[in-house]
C-alpha cells in the first residue's frame, strides 16, 4: 500500500472512528415547559474507547527519561500520563455526551448548561454518572399561520399633528429661560425628589430637569395628573404626593407598595423657540425653507406610523399563534431575559426613528410590568423561530448591514461605530433574533387577508426619567447626539438622503 493510500485509509478509520456513537443511560426530567433535569451514565465501554485513542495519539509523541521521543513502551507511557489523560477524556466524554445527548433529545437549548464540571470524577470502574440542568424551547405543534384575518390601522397626519410634533423637536435647539410665571403645562421644571416610605427616605433625585405632563414615568413607578399637581406652583414651592412602585420592581420591600414623594420646585423655565429664518433651517439640516422641512417632519411621523402598523400587526398574530402558549416560564429565565427584550425593544424603536425621549418612555413603560412583558415576548419568540425554521429563513449578512445601517442613521453616527458597539454589548444575538422575527412577520402577512381600520396616534403626554425609585436591571445605553442639546432626548432634524 502506498504513503497516500495508507494515509487515505488511516484518515477513513479515524473518522469512522469519531462517528461511533457513546452506549449512554440518559433520564430526563421535566421540571417545567423550559427546564429540563438530565442525568446521564456514560459505560464503561465507551471509557475505555476513549482512552484508548488519547494513548493512540500521545504514545508517538511521548517523551520520558531514558527514551528517544515516541520510543517508550506503551504500558509505562499509560502509567506515567494516567492523570494528565484522564483530565482529557473526562472534559471529551462530558462534553461529546452532552452534544450526543443535545441531538438525540431535539433539545433547543436558550441557554448554557448548568452543571459542576469539577465535581464530575472519572471512576477506575463502572461508568461514568454526571447530571446537568438545562433551559429549552417548550414543546409545542406548530399553529396554523396561512391565511390569517387581520386588521392594518392607517392613517394621515393633519397640519396640527405636524405643529406639534416640530414643536417637540425644535425643543431641542431652544433657549430656556428662567421664569416668576406659575408653572403651566410644558414648562421645564428644575425639581428635586424625594421618596419615603413609612417615614424612611428610600430614594432621592437631586435637581432633575422635566417638562410639565400629564405622566411623569420612572422606570419602575408612574405618577398619573402631573400637571395638574404643577400647574399655578412656583419656584420654592412644595408638592407632596403618593406614588405606587411596580410590581415587577427589584426591590423585595418596595415592589407594589405606595410611598410618599415629596416634590421641590427648584426653578421654572420656558422655552424660547428659534425663528425658522434660513440661518436656522440651513444649520439644523440644510432645509430650504419651513415647507422643506414640514416635509422632513411628516416623513418622520409616517416613519414612526409605519413602526405602529408593524407592531399592532405583530400583536395580532402573535395574539392568535400564541392562544394555546400556556406555558410557565420560570421567574429567574424572565429576569435574566428582561435586558435583551428591553434591548431589542430600543435597537427597533431607533431604527423607526423615535426619539431617545420616546424610547426612554417606552422602555420605563416596559418596566414596570417587566415580567409579563418578557413573558409574553419569549412566546412571541419561541413560536416565531419555529416558524423560521420550518420555512429555513435565517438572518443574512446583508440583513446586519441595512441595520445598522438603519441605526447609524438615526444615531447620527457610522455604521462602523454603531457595529462595534453592538458587538462590544453582546447585542448581535438580539439584532439576529429581531431579523428573523421581522422576516417571519413579514411571511404571515404575504399570506394573510387585510382590512384597513383608522389608526389612533399614542398621546405623548408623558415625560420619561431614566431613573428607578427601588432599583432596577441595567439600562439601556442611550444614543449620543451632537453636541447641541440644550434638552435632551430629541432627534436630530435632518434631510433624508436621497441617494
Amino acid at each position: 500500500m502506498s504513503a497516500p493510500e495508507l494515509e487515505e485509509a488511516t484518515t477513513a478509520e479515524a473518522a469512522a472512528e469519531e462517528a461511533v456513537k457513546m452506549n449512554l443511560e440518559v433520564k430526563v426530567d421535566k421540571p417545567s415547559a423550559c427546564q429540563r433535569h438530565v442525568t446521564v451514565a456514560v459505560s464503561r465501554e465507551d471509557i475505555e474507547r476513549y482512552f484508548k485513542q488519547a494513548f493512540d495519539e500521545l504514545v508517538p509523541k511521548a517523551e520520558l527519561p531514558g527514551f528517544r521521543a515516541g520510543r517508550a513502551p506503551r504500558k509505562l507511557v499509560e502509567k506515567s500520563f494516567r492523570e494528565q489523560v484522564t483530565d482529557q477524556v473526562k472534559g471529551k466524554l462530558v462534553m461529546e455526551s452532552m452534544t450526543q445527548i443535545s441531538d438525540e433529545q431535539q433539545f433547543s437549548a436558550i441557554s448554557e448548561p448548568d452543571f459542576d464540571y469539577n465535581s464530575i470524577t472519572l471512576p477506575d470502574e463502572g461508568p461514568l454518572r454526571y447530571e446537568f440542568k438545562i433551559e429549552v424551547r417548550p414543546e409545542f405543534d406548530l399553529p396554523a399561520w396561512q391565511g390569517m384575518k387581520l386588521e392594518r390601522p392607517v392613517h394621515t397626519y393633519s397640519e396640527e399633528e405636524v405643529d406639534a410634533y416640530l414643536k417637540k423637536l425644535l425643543a431641542r435647539y431652544s433657549k430656556v429661560v428662567d421664569s416668576d410665571e406659575p408653572v403651566q403645562v410644558g414648562d421645564l421644571l428644575n425639581v428635586d425628589l424625594t421618596f419615603t416610605h413609612e417615614g424612611k427616605q428610600v430614594a432621592h433625585k437631586h435637581e432633575h430637569g422635566v417638562v410639565v405632563t400629564p405622566v411623569l414615568n420612572f422606570s419602575d413607578a408612574k405618577l398619573e395628573g402631573f400637571d395638574k399637581l404643577m400647574e399655578g406652583k412656583k419656584t420654592g414651592d412644595t408638592v407632596e404626593t403618593k406614588i405606587k412602585i411596580s410590581a415587577d420592581a427589584d426591590s423585595d420591600e418596595l415592589r407594589g407598595q405606595e410611598i410618599d414623594l415629596s416634590i421641590k420646585i427648584e426653578a421654572v423655565q420656558k422655552y424660547e423657540y428659534p425663528e425658522l429664518n434660513e440661518g436656522f433651517l440651513d444649520r439644523i439640516g440644510g432645509f430650504a425653507d419651513e415647507a422643506e422641512l414640514r416635509t422632513e417632519v411628516r416623513k418622520q411621523l409616517e416613519k414612526q406610523l409605519g413602526y405602529n402598523q408593524r407592531q399592532r400587526v405583530r400583536q395580532q398574530i402573535t395574539s392568535l399563534l400564541t392562544v394555546a402558549a400556556n406555558w410557565d416560564l420560570p421567574p429567574e429565565l424572565l429576569r435574566r431575559q428582561a435586558r435583551r427584550e428591553l434591548e431589542r425593544a430600543a435597537m427597533e424603536l431607533q431604527s423607526h426613528g423615535f426619539s431617545q425621549e420616546q424610547i426612554r418612555s417606552h422602555a420605563n413603560e416596559l418596566q414596570q410590568n417587566i415580567m409579563a412583558y418578557t413573558a409574553r415576548s419569549l412566546k412571541e419568540h419561541f413560536i416565531l423561530e419555529r416558524i423560521a425554521e420550518d420555512q429555513k429563513i435565517d438572518a443574512e449578512p446583508d440583513d446586519f448591514n441595512k441595520e445598522i445601517e438603519l441605526l447609524a442613521e438615526q444615531n447620527d453616527e457610522s455604521p462602523r461605530r454603531v457595529r462595534a458597539r453592538i458587538e462590544k454589548q453582546g447585542a448581535m444575538d438580539t439584532l439576529r433574533n429581531q431579523i428573523i422575527e421581522r422576516k417571519v412577520i413579514d411571511l404571515i402577512e404575504s399570506q394573510a387577508k387585510f382590512e384597513e381600520v383608522p389608526h389612533v396616534p399614542a398621546k405623548t403626554d408623558s415625560t420619561a426619567i431614566d431613573f428607578a425609585i427601588a432599583g432596577s436591571l441595567d439600562r439601556i445605553a442611550e444614543a449620543k447626539y451632537g453636541n447641541e442639546t440644550p434638552t435632551p432626548g430629541m432627534p436630530q432634524l435632518k434631510k433624508e438622503n436621497k441617494d
